[in-house]
């Protein structure tokens, strides 16, 4: 929709008569000539005459309508493009410092696996913010929101299209160590009501990503899948095991108590789509981003704000113009009465 024309000093409008005074007579033309009809008329005269005045009243028109200040008002555009809103939220307990595996693991000795990986391996979050990173930018269409946790959820930055914000926020994100204790289920709910003020436009998606889980409590279940029913969310979980963590892989009586394998079951049970992924060493993490980022590439529409455009240096530029060619019209008739 076409933006309208505004002015933020419009009272400098009542100033605009004053283009008139070049077309009011001058002294000149008040002089009386004995028989001037005898003369040839002259039409060049009368021409440059003419460009001297309309030069002169544009000129005036130009500075006054610059000081005005116009330009186009703020304006919303819908768009449609390919992609999806992707809020990222990103476990900052102090387990996320702990190293990952190699990526050669499973060639080690049993018995050393755990040292190998205390020694050599890369830090869990330093890993996950490095391909979150990457994974922003291979993604220009999507929409992204940035959210951290421990023991409190933490808006880092709202869902947008600047990514220069979100990946702002994910190398904030390795400043400090984290804390111990944690809260998935607050995190979760507080991520779901980034939606609830949106209008929906498209595929939505959770991407959590923790090393822990959490056994939940009844009315947070509750809240949960009610809250990703309503705003149609699909929830993505990148789970980081660590060395003697969990394995979704082999899912036993005995490990169903474990917080990890709890909280994996109650998304199981979730009436909208999960997906989890189980990475142990940063290649496990880099495929995990890879799938999801080739799934998620269904049309989207959006608001984008159009900020207000400033016309004042063009009526600026317009008006320079017209002051030059007075100039030279002036330069040009002194030369010729010398």
């Amino acid at each position: 929709m076409g933006a309208l024309l505004d002015f933020t000093q419009p009272w400098m409008l009542m100033a605009l008569p004053l283009a008139l005074l070049p077309l009011l007579p001058n002294r000149r033309d008040t002089l009386q000539f004995s028989h001037l009809a005898w003369l040839p008329a002259d039409r060049a005269g009368h021409m440059l005459s003419t460009a001297w005045r309309a030069c002169a009243l544009l000129a005036i028109a130009s500075v006054v309508l610059a000081l005005a200040g116009p330009g186009r008002s703020q304006t919303q555009v819908m768009r449609t493009g390919t992609g999806a809103e992707i809020l990222v939220l990103i476990d900052r307990s102090r387990s996320m410092d702990e190293r990952m595996l190699t990526s050669d693991w499973q060639t080690l000795d049993p018995l050393v696996v755990r040292y190998q990986a205390q020694s050599r391996g890369q830090p869990k979050g330093k890993a996950a913010r490095d391909l979150l990173s990457k994974f922003v930018d291979e993604r220009p269409h999507d929409r992204f929101g940035l959210m951290c946790f421990s023991a409190n959820p933490i808006h880092v930055a709202p869902i947008t299209r600047r990514t220069e914000f979100i990946q702002a926020g994910i190398t904030a994100g390795g400043v400090g160590r984290g804390l111990t204790n944690t809260d998935v289920g607050w995190a979760l709910n507080s991520a779901i009501q980034a939606f609830d003020q949106r209008a929906y436009s498209g595929s939505r998606i959770i991407l959590l990503v923790s090393d822990g889980g959490a056994k939940l409590a009844t009315d947070v279940r509750r809240q949960l899948r009610e809250g990703l029913l309503r705003n149609r969310i699909t929830l993505n979980w990148i789970y980081l095991r660590s060395v003697n963590g969990a394995d979704f892989n082999a899912i036993s009586e005995q490990s169903e108590t474990l917080p990890e394998i709890a909280l994996h079951r109650f998304f199981q049970s979730l009436q909208t789509p999960y997906t989890a992924y189980q990475a142990m060493s940063p290649q496990d993490l880099a495929d995990a981003v890879t799938d999801i980022g080739n799934q998620q590439h269904f049309p989207i529409d959006f608001i984008e704000q159009i900020p207000r455009r400033d016309y004042s240096r063009y009526f600026l530029a317009t008006a320079a113009f017209f002051c030059a060619m007075l100039l030279a019209y002036r330069a040009f008739r002194l030369r010729e009465w010398s």
